[in-house]
């Protein structure tokens, strides 16, 4: 099928109080486990990737790729650029036809994000192209950045939505990029606060790590998508290695289909665990 509409995705599970997994691949065989993932359980997904993984490939290779997987397959699937930094970098998954990107502009003050945010909108709009933006921030590291938790503010998540034209939104609650060190305190009363508040999708970042119940408790609250990263490139490494014990296999081919399986072992879980709500 050709890719899903993001944004249209997004609205149904909004409307309906279901959520949408959104995974972050590297390569061929990643995007090809969430896929057969999605084949086998009847889920739709949304396949992510980062601006560095966008700066290692090249968007245009990695849309093209993913596109022709999606068309081979009767799975809805959407291609959604992650954590774009900059307009120059959601130019870029434009440009390639992404069917979403994401514009974080959560490190600026509110009207400074508003800006950059209204700008990508305007671009990607035109374009039929949908926006993720972000207000509060994720904690920890991913990609090498690292930063600290900042809850989002009602009021200046409303305000945010409402100026720059946003289709969807990431919220800070407590969650982080990484490993958790700890266990998390989830400010779920906050998800339900924004739900209420805002008309547009709520996104979690940082699912990595977190469990079924938390998960299922987020979504039940307002979320309807949940960003997974860490975990599928943890599984994708470990798969790799296992295979590299043996010093027989030394063909891309067989190590990478370890790592392959041990992704859509965790992309079937993850699916399982926020659809069982």
């Amino acid at each position: 099928m050709p890719l899903r509409d993001t944004a249209l995705m997004l609205k149904d599970a909004r409307r309906h109080g279901y959520c949408i997994g959104a995974f972050n691949i590297e390569n061929l065989n990643m995007a090809r486990a969430v896929i057969e993932a999605c084949e086998e359980t009847g889920a739709s997904a949304i396949i992510q990737t980062t601006y560095t993984t966008v700066n290692h490939a090249g968007a245009k290779v990695l849309s093209a790729m993913v596109r022709a997987m999606a068309e081979d397959t009767k799975a809805d699937i959407a291609l959604h650029l992650d954590h774009g930094n900059s307009v120059e970098v959601c130019q870029r998954g434009i440009d390639a036809a992404y069917t979403s990107v994401m514009i974080d502009g959560s490190k600026f003050d509110l009207d400074k994000n508003i800006e950059i945010t209204k700008k990508v909108v305007e671009l990607a709009h035109k374009k039929g192209i949908s926006v993720e933006g972000e207000i509060g921030r994720v904690g920890g590291t991913e990609d090498g950045i690292t930063s600290e938790v900042a809850y989002t503010d009602v009021d200046e998540c409303t305000v945010f939505c409402q100026k720059s034209g946003v289709d969807f939104v990431a919220i800070g609650v407590g969650t982080a990029h990484g490993v958790y060190e700890g266990e998390p305190k989830i400010n779920f009363e906050r998800i339900s606060q924004i739900k209420q508040s805002v008309p547009v999708p709520l996104v979690l970042h940082g699912a990595s790590g977190l469990s079924d119940g938390i998960l299922r408790e987020c979504i039940k609250r307002g979320i309807s998508k949940i960003n997974f990263v860490t975990e599928l490139r943890q599984a994708y490494t470990k798969g790799v290695l296992e295979a590299l014990k043996s010093p027989e296999v030394y063909d891309p081919k067989i190590y990478q289909m370890f790592g392959r399986k041990e992704v859509k072992k965790i992309v079937i879980e993850k699916i399982k665990a926020i659809t069982l709500c």
